[in-house]
């Protein structure tokens, strides 16, 4: 690249990367002459960027937001999904990722024009991240249901079941949701006429309709969709009174792990599902407080069952069998 060209891409990135630039900084930032930065403004104008230049104290050159993205920017779509894109990755849990991700994103969003930040930001509250680390789903699977819960529209989802089984769901999409490294999807499912919650990272392809989804009452989804994971999918439902107040216990459980809520002030009450009731009790032992078993009765013998083997463990334990009455 000719030298012109270098510092025009150059002078790009410092008004990208702050609000306002004056003359002499940018003249000490690029190792010119304040002249040559006023040359190299005129150009990036003539290509369309919309540099702005305001006076006074405090003033200087900004790069402002125009009614269309300027030429070697992105068009309005692609600046849509590069922006949900860095909040996503905002959200990663990646060491550095998330920085680097908010400064890009903040630079981003002082170029865009308003049409495509406003549609940033619908896109952005049709989805729910609950927690970080969320990878899995296909990147066009994500912004076809997001933008579908934007919209307002029916999906169509070609689905696969945790047994390898294909099939088509027709779904009325109401919110996407990031939980405990997975992403999922909260939908009215129009054969079972019920909610279902589905993993996107089981969906092969969306398509979007044009019908709009049905005005119908919804429940809590982030619990709705807590409990589909956490019991409901599971062939033993377990149900254990904690002895102790719920913000003590909550960090203990993970979203993936169960339900818990306050039961009182000094109680609270976790709802789990299981294949084995043994890590629903060894689980509990880690917590470390004292349980009340409300339901399966199952549950609380393998808690003792556990506590038995515990006891037995000790030094000498079982050695007074051999001793002397």
């Amino acid at each position: 690249m000719s030298d012109v060209t270098t510092r025009a891409l150059r002078l790009l990135a410092l008004l990208q990367s702050r609000s306002v630039w004056t003359g002499p900084e940018l003249a000490d930032e690029m190792r010119v002459t304040t002249r040559t930065v006023r040359r190299d403004v005129d150009r990036l104008r003539q290509m369309g960027y919309p540099v702005l230049t305001s006076a006074g104290h405090g003033g200087g050159y900004q790069l402002g937001a125009g009614r269309a993205l300027p030429p070697l920017l992105l068009s309005s779509p692609e600046a849509v999904a590069v922006a949900v894109g860095l909040r996503l990755a905002a959200s990663s849990g990646i060491d550095g990722l998330d920085e680097e991700a908010l400064r890009a994103l903040a630079a981003l969003d002082r170029i865009l024009p308003a049409s495509v930040r406003a549609e940033v930001g619908a896109v952005s509250e049709a989805m729910g991240v609950i927690s970080r680390h969320a990878p899995g789903a296909r990147s066009e699977v994500l912004l076809s249901l997001v933008t579908a819960v934007r919209d307002g529209v029916r999906v169509r989802v070609d689905y696969e079941r945790a047994d390898g089984e294909r099939f088509e769901r027709r779904l009325e999409p109401r919110r996407v949701l990031s939980m405990e490294g997975r992403w999922y999807l909260f939908a009215w499912d129009l054969e079972r006429e019920d909610w279902r919650t589905f993993r996107l990272d089981r969906m092969h392809e969306v398509s979007a309709s044009t019908l709009p989804i049905t005005d119908r009452p919804v429940p809590d989804i982030e619990a709705a969709v807590r409990e589909s994971i956490t019991v409901s999918s599971y062939p033993t439902a377990c149900t254990v009174r904690i002895l102790a107040p719920y913000d003590q216990i909550a960090p203990h459980v993970p979203a993936r792990s169960g339900t818990l809520e306050a039961d009182g002030e000094d109680a609270c009450v976790l709802r789990a599902g299981a294949d084995d009731l043994t890590w629903v009790a060894l689980h509990l032992a880690r917590i470390g407080a004292p349980v009340e078993v409300i339901d399966p009765p199952a549950l609380l013998e393998e808690i003792e069952r556990l506590g038995r083997w515990a006891a037995s463990a000790g030094p000498g334990a079982g050695a007074g069998a051999d001793e002397e009455p």
